[in-house]
């Protein structure tokens, strides 16, 4: 298998048999059959120049079609003579190919086969003038790669339809469906209609066409960013932003909403495979064997329920493939000894049974010297694996079986003293911490994809487990400890009925999902040490269960060709109930026993976009989105014990265009989003900690921007930039006072991404990045933040024929050390932080075969 380079990407290969046969026998010859390409158009226009010097037009006396899973043959038959050379074009998903100098002899003077196999809606043959005949071969959702061959008997065209991923500017490789090798393809064109197709609303849909402010990363799109975390992810995505101190948690916000409350749910919703993954102390997982990112903005609850209020983050790994294949990437860096991803995959059963392994292993050198010691106290050590065993007992059938291990051993998080003048790469603390995170996770898959329907059903499990204790100060003094154990079990259930992937102008959507999640907290708190008064603990024990019931449906209706309308609602139960045992310092022992707060919510959602042109589509949308009310599982008194729900309304327009045979794709939207009742964490009196939740009012504006472009071949460029405006309209902290004014934290007041990349026909790769951040506060009083600032990373290499790939690298070049956290304790006597990391450089090594 050779690794691809940009300049081979178009989106159909095709392939044309016959031109010896049509010169032989022009010498006199007579050839039944050939497999020699035709060359170029302009040798096909000589050829029907030859032919239509013949007197009598070759009749097409019958038409016979043969399938096979997702290949077809369909066979022109001619009484006698030889067909000639078919001039082939493409348009969106249709396949044509004109043949000079023939006539249609058929019962109806027509042929139409409607469906007549998984990834074709219908194959046609037409007579549109005297002597002229039209093949017609439209995919289901793609342009189906088509080959032809003649003989003396007539003229075959064998397709395939095939599975899509894209190039890293919507260009696409094709790839057979259930294989992983790539079709040849030519590189004096770009793509001609082909963009990448998403599910961001549970449907295939091609990007542009999805009304939504959607980031999309393909498979390739990955692999050229070496994109294998969620903070990489953010860093090219217009407002979105996601800090890492430590893998005990990630602080991320999309569209000014973050997830800086702990003690309630967060506001985005995150897939991987379909499972949602809980609770943002078990999601800074290292993500490999990837195909596919999608980064929905806005409100998205009425298909993903409460968790989606700021947006969804669905991920997909790679699916067991027909063919054998075996990946292998491996680092080495200055931080990295070393880092390993591999993954295997192939056929059980041919064309039946599909298995896929894979797993990663990362050893990254901590960036935090402690002085008193000499050692790296940050360090990070772990890895998962995932098994999937794909079975397709038939056409319309897929059951897909999906589970994954992590287990991580980390080093305590890298807190160090700003406002004691520490290093970012120096601390002394005085207490080694460390983290543990463990995870697993089983899924089952089935899909039924029929003619007229389609079904769906995902079950999954996952458990995860972590503990962790720091030195919170960040000093050599006995100040501040936080440790905690924590574990959680969901369990749900999604079943789905849909209409058929047909182009109709009415499509519409029937679904259920119930979850049932068990979060204990064994243990919680902070110890108090001698250095800053008398010592104490606030430990806090907790088993808090969630249920989830909701019923959903959505429903699109295009009255004509241009306009679309949408109309979406789900209703949605939601369930709390705590147990909790709480020792707070200064108030002795609690108990809050079979406490529950319940609700319900509808959200609505319509949206209304309108075709321009075929190239470019405006949406409008208004949609509803919630944050569950809850009970809080540090609370120590009565009043303490409940929040409310999180409501908000999203008014968003926007625009998505593609232009010049998609080597320019420019997105734009503008949104609204008014909140009541904003759940954010506010100061216990007694502890001078967060210790409950209050509601407050929130407006949020914002706009985001996306450019893609290929101004020639091999060179690709990337631009996103994102702008907010996230303020607090009537918030009063109790203990720190009026708020009003003030920005939302973690909420930066712009993002902004540009990459540049070049990949030549001769194997060399380059590709420079930077991720720019406005200014960012940390505390609701927005006395502690970090200035705008951007990062650049760097990434070159040599590509060799055989899929293999030696890149060198380097990330924050410039070695720009940004603030990621910062909090204040106890009326600021405290002030501790963490910083980015410091800058990487290695070596990465790649090969697929």
């Amino acid at each position: 298998m050779e690794l691809k380079t940009l300049g081979n990407f178009v989106a159909v290969f095709v392939v044309l048999l016959g031109t010896d046969a049509f010169n032989q026998q022009a010498r006199g010859f007579d050839i039944e059959s050939t497999t020699e390409p035709i060359e170029s158009l302009s040798q096909q226009r000589l050829q029907q120049q030859w032919i239509g010097q013949q007197a009598e037009p070759i009749e097409i006396s019958d038409i016979q079609i043969s399938a096979s899973d997702d290949e077809i043959e369909v066979v022109l038959k001619t009484a006698k003579g030889l067909l000639s050379a078919p001039i082939t074009s493409i348009n969106d998903r249709v396949f044509v190919a004109d043949i000079e100098n023939a006539v249609l002899v058929l019962p109806e003077n027509e042929f139409v086969a409607n469906s007549p196999a998984p990834g074709f809606e219908q194959v046609s043959a037409t007579q549109i003038g005297p002597q002229q005949v039209r093949i017609e071969i439209l995919g289901t959702e793609i342009l189906p790669v088509v080959s032809a061959a003649m003989s003396s008997e007539g003229l075959t065209f064998s397709a395939s339809a095939m599975t899509m991923s894209t190039g890293p500017m919507g260009e696409f490789r094709n790839e057979p469906s259930g294989e992983s090798a790539e079709a040849e393809t030519s590189s004096d064109q770009p793509a001609e209609g082909l963009r990448l197709i998403v599910t961001a609303e549970k449907r295939p849909e091609e990007v542009q066409a999805v009304p939504i402010s959607l980031t999309a990363f393909s498979a390739e799109d990955i692999e050229d960013a070496d994109i294998s975390s969620l903070e990489q992810i953010a860093g090219a995505t217009p407002n979105f932003s996601a800090y890492t101190p430590g893998r005990n948690f990630i602080l991320y916000s999309i569209r000014g909403l973050s997830n800086f409350n702990f003690l309630s749910r967060d506001p985005a919703a995150f897939y991987v495979d379909n499972v949602p993954y809980d609770y943002t102390g078990f999601l800074d997982l290292d993500l490999s064997d990837l195909e596919q990112i999608e980064v929905l903005r806005g409100p998205q609850a009425t298909l993903y329920g409460r968790n989606a209020q700021a947006g969804v983050v669905n991920i997909a790994t790679r699916k067991p493939t027909n063919e054998p294949e075996y990946r292998l990437t491996t680092t080495l860096g200055n931080l990295i000894s070393p880092e390993i991803r591999a993954s295997a995959s192939g056929p059980l059963i041919e064309d039946n049974l599909f298995f896929r392994l894979s797993g990663d292993f990362t050893q990254r050198e901590g960036f935090l010297i402690n002085t008193a010691t000499g050692d790296d106290v940050d360090f990070e050590s772990g890895g998962g694996a995932r098994a999937q065993l794909l079975w397709q007992p038939s056409d319309n059938w897929d059951v897909l079986f999906n589970t994954s291990v992590n287990v991580y051993r980390d080093g305590t998080p890298p807190i160090s003293r700003p406002d004691l003048g520490q290093d970012p790469s120096e601390t002394d603390i005085n207490a080694i911490g460390f983290n543990d995170l463990d995870t697993n996770t089983q899924a089952l898959s089935v899909n039924y994809d029929g003619p007229s329907l389609r079904f769906t059903s995902i079950t999954a499990r996952r458990f995860s487990n972590q503990s962790f204790e720091n030195d919170s100060d960040g000093t050599s003094l006995d100040q501040l400890e936080q440790f905690a154990a924590i574990n959680s079990t969901s369990l749900s259930q999604e079943l789905r009925l849909q209409s058929p992937e047909e182009d109709s102008p009415l499509s519409w959507l029937l679904g259920a999902y119930v979850e049932n999640r068990d979060f204990n907290v064994d243990e919680e708190g902070f110890r108090i040490g001698a250095d800053f008064g008398a010592p104490s603990e606030s430990v806090t024990t907790a088993a808090l269960n969630e249920e989830t019931y909701a019923v959903f449906g959505q429903l699109s209706y295009r009255p004509v060709d241009p306009l679309t309308l949408t109309a979406g609602l789900r209703y949605e139960i939601f369930n709390s109930t705590l147990e909790n045992s709480k020792s707070p310092a200064l108030l002795g022992v609690t108990r809050f026993s079979d406490e529950s707060n319940n609700g319900t919510e509808l959200l609505p959602r319509f949206a209304l976009e309108y075709e321009i042109t075929p190239d470019v589509m405006a949406y409008g949308s208004i949609a509803r989105g919630y944050r569950a009310q809850g009970v809080n599982f540090r609370a120590a008194v009565p009043e303490q014990l409940f929040f409310d729900e999180e409501q908000s309304w999203n008014y968003e327009v926007g625009l998505r265009s593609s232009w010049l045979e998609d080597r320019v794709t420019a997105n734009l939207s503008l949104f609204h989003n008014p909140i009541e009742d904003y759940q954010v964490p506010s100061t216990d009196p007694a502890t001078g900690l967060f210790g409950f939740v209050d509601n407050a009012g929130v407006t949020i504006n914002g706009l985001e921007a996306e450019l893609r472009a290929r101004p020639v071949e091999g060179l690709d460029l990337t631009a996103g930039f994102g702008w907010l405006d996230a303020t607090y309209t009537d918030y009063t902290d109790p203990v720190l006072g009026d708020f009003n004014g003030n920005r939302l934290t973690y909420s930066p007041d712009y993002t902004l991404n540009l990459a540049a990349q070049y990949r030549s026909t001769d194997g060399i790769f380059g590709r420079l990045e930077a991720q720019g951040v406005g200014t960012t506060f940390f505390d609701d009083a927005n006395t502690l933040k970090q200035a705008p600032y951007i990062l650049i990373n760097a990434r070159v290499g040599y590509e060799f024929r055989e899929r293999q790939g030696l890149y060198l690298f380097a990330n924050n070049l410039f070695d720009y050390r940004p603030l990621t956290t910062q909090a204040s304790f106890f009326g600021g006597s405290l002030v501790p932080a963490t910083y980015g990391a410091p800058a990487s450089f290695g070596v990465q090594y790649r090969q697929q075969f």
